[in-house]
């Protein structure tokens, strides 16, 4: 059964969820300023528009009772004007002035302005058109915000002979659009957190589901077939996890019998494998046979080895995978084990027209708990690969070294090395590559296993200069698995 790792943060934004939030999160974002922009702009144009069209039916209708009472002379104008100003009743929150044709404000209910030239677009529009006009902006003078309306009077004969201006300070109503617009805003980061908040919880129902899947697809691709998921979901998540099990649990019974048919296969073939052997090795002694039958002997000798080192090799490696395999762990001499097999296996290479070099460590490598029988297996393995695929480089060089907790042994060819696309697959069962050689391509999976059954690790890579380094490290105090 596969477990969920308590470390793993569920709100950690990465992968998944991080497409996803910044997808969806952009669109809610540019969606919420838009909002918020066209609702700003909406008040902003409400509130505007109506205090304009109240300023509006205000001056005009002020307008028109001016008209119907102004006579030919300017005095009577004029006086009607002062008369209106002093009777005025909104001089609290509002500002009337009455403008000559110049532009210059002759009365005002606020006396400070009376005698300047406000310059304001209304009044232009007013005294050249005739007609009522409007304006928002920013006072010169003290940088108040202001909105004005203008309308023209005129004489009974439609002469124009001033402006009647209405103004009112904006202070109140950019406070009150300033007071809307951030309440959008508050309300639309509000609406952008519940929307994350809402997408995290629905991501964490996809992604952590999705992260023990993918744990255990790993697993079962790194070989530990059969493992099961606990389904606990009804949608197509739980539909996704049982076919995984489904598959993992085919692929267990699929490779427990491909095991069991390579055992039986290999106990079978090792009975007359030792027969053919035994009586080669008997036959080619006798002296009645000419050269070119013991040669043809010789060759059946030596074929029947391989096929005996591959069916060991075999058996080996399905005593691993049905749990089987065990290690005699004692204190052992590992640079000892390995001297000792590099002196046996220097004339073999030397046969090949190989040589081996050896550099031992400076200082005395430290006693380990392990199998001597199984490292010297692994030894072996190594310096038949590199008789085997390297022998165009001509040597072999094997060294040692200690950190403190572990030993390390290098073993380094001087061939073609492996290629780079090859690396990570090449200590995988039954992986030969693009390699030509004969094999059953299980030696360096049985020498990885017995390596990690030492606590260590085995790896390969390609050595600076060509060739390939086999790197053996073996902690000095293992715990076997």
């Amino acid at each position: 059964m596969v477990k969920r790792d308590p470390r793993r943060h569920p709100l950690k934004i990465g992968g998944l969820r991080k497409r996803y939030m910044l997808t969806t999160m952009l669109v809610m974002v540019l969606a919420v300023v838009v909002v918020v922009a066209a609702y700003s702009l909406s008040v902003m144009s409400s509130v505007y528009l109506n205090m304009q069209e109240g300023l509006h039916t205000k001056a005009r209708t002020a307008a028109e009772f001016f008209a119907n009472y102004i006579t030919r002379t300017y005095a009577e104008y004029y006086d009607s004007a002062y008369m209106y100003i002093d009777n005025f009743d909104d001089v609290n929150r509002l500002e009337l002035q009455f403008i000559n044709t110049s532009g210059r404000i002759e009365l005002s209910s606020h006396s400070m302005t009376a005698g300047s030239f406000p310059g304001t677009q209304d009044i232009t529009d007013a005294l050249t058109t005739g007609k009522i006009s409007a304006w928002n902006g920013r006072s010169e003078s003290t940088g108040e915000h202001l909105m004005s309306v203008s309308a023209p009077m005129k004489y009974s004969n439609g002469q124009i002979i001033g402006v009647m201006r209405y103004v009112t300070s904006l202070k109140v109503a950019d406070r009150l659009i300033w007071t809307n617009v951030l309440v959008a805003s508050a309300m639309g980061l509000a609406l952008l957190l519940i929307v994350a908040i809402i997408s995290m919880v629905f991501l964490r129902s996809v992604v952590e589901p999705m992260r023990e899947i993918t744990a255990a697809a790993r697993q079962i691709s790194g070989g530990s077939y059969g493992i099961q998921i606990g389904n606990h979901y009804r949608d197509e998540m739980g539909d996704m996890v049982k076919a995984i099990n489904e598959m993992s649990l085919k692929i267990s019974q699929s490779e427990k019998a491909q095991t069991e048919f390579i055992s039986s296969v290999s106990h079978e073939l090792r009975t007359p494998l030792t027969a053919i052997t035994g009586w080669a090795e008997t036959i080619i002694y006798d002296e009645d046979l000419d050269e070119d039958t013991k040669r043809g002997i010789g060759i059946i000798i030596q074929e029947a080895r391989r096929l005996t080192k591959m069916v060991e090799e075999l058996l080996e490696f399905t005593r691993m995978q049905d749990g089987r395999f065990t290690l005699n762990a004692q204190p052992c001499d590992i640079a000892a084990e390995l001297e000792d097999t590099i002196f046996a296996y220097r004339e073999l290479l030397r046969q090949d027209d190989m040589s081996v070099e050896y550099d031992p460590c400076d200082e005395e490598l430290p006693l380990i708990n392990g199998d001597p029988a199984r490292l010297r297996q692994v030894f072996y393995n190594i310096f038949d690969n590199a008789a085997k695929y390297a022998r165009d480089g001509k040597r072999i060089t094997v060294s040692t070294r200690t950190d403190g907790e572990n030993v390390f042994l290098c073993f380094r060819d001087y061939g073609p090395g492996i290629p780079e696309d090859e690396l990570e697959r090449v200590k995988l069962k039954f992986y030969k590559g693009s390699s030509k050689e004969r094999g059953s391509g299980i030696g360096l999976a049985v020498c990885d296993e017995i390596i990690r059954y030492h606590g260590g690790d085995l790896t390969l890579s390609n050595a600076e200069g060509g060739g390939t380094m086999v790197t053996i490290r073996i902690p000095i105090e293992p715990t076997f698995e």
